[in-house]
């Protein structure tokens, strides 16, 4: 049922001109959004990276808001989560090093959840990456999750992790088999539809301001 609903997502694609804009991102963006796509979706910010990149950036008049999609597989057998780990943790690192204002807002759905849970150091079934370097922290704003996997295990970012729990939120719709364990295939589907990217957005700005 999992592989089902996840290869479902794969049927979104990302409007070019988000990528467009994220691949001619200014040089040192105020805020960047580094977001991994869930599994079976295309490359790129998938359902939920690209609604809550352009949510965000309408709440922060004035600010640039930039983006990057992890770049992993984004496997149907989740297999991929602790490369993709690694991907989002040595953009951060680069980026940190280049751009000494940037703050980040990082995040993920399904998959890709696990991924952010990976690079911030949080233990995963799902594999093992890089994460985040401790002192790098501070310039992380605000992490936002949608369907998380590691809610199977009652777990969540806010109450694993002491660096980053306290600026995290996470999502999971009543009834997702992905991280709530539930048998309604649609909950898992619908974060972009039923208010949860927007009051993601509004969460992150909020810690941005």
């Amino acid at each position: 049922m999992v592989a089902a609903v996840l290869l479902a997502c794969g049927a979104a694609a990302v409007p070019a001109t988000l990528l467009a804009s994220s691949a001619h991102a200014a040089e040192c963006p105020d805020i960047e959004v580094v977001f991994a796509r869930g599994s079976g979706e295309t490359p790129g910010l998938g359902i939920t990276g690209t609604p809550l990149v352009r949510n965000l950036a309408s709440r922060l008049p004035g600010r640039t808001v930039t983006s990057y999609a992890v770049n992993y597989a984004a496997a149907l057998n989740q297999s991929s989560a602790g490369a993709g780990a690694t991907d989002m943790t040595q953009h951060v690192v680069q980026r940190a090093q280049t751009c000494a204002e940037t703050q980040f807002v990082l995040g993920g759905y399904s998959q890709g959840a696990s991924v952010t849970d990976i690079a911030l150091g949080i233990s995963s079934t799902l594999g093992r990456g890089q994460a985040i370097p401790a002192d790098l922290a501070p310039r992380v704003a605000a992490v936002v999750v949608f369907g998380n996997p590691l809610g199977l295990s009652r777990r969540t970012i806010e109450g694993s992790s002491q660096l980053y729990g306290s600026k995290a939120k996470s999502y999971c719709n009543t009834g997702d088999p992905v991280c709530g364990g539930g048998g309604n295939v649609l909950a898992h589907l619908t974060y972009a539809s039923n208010g949860s990217v927007a009051d993601a957005a509004t969460f992150a700005a909020g810690k941005l301001s």
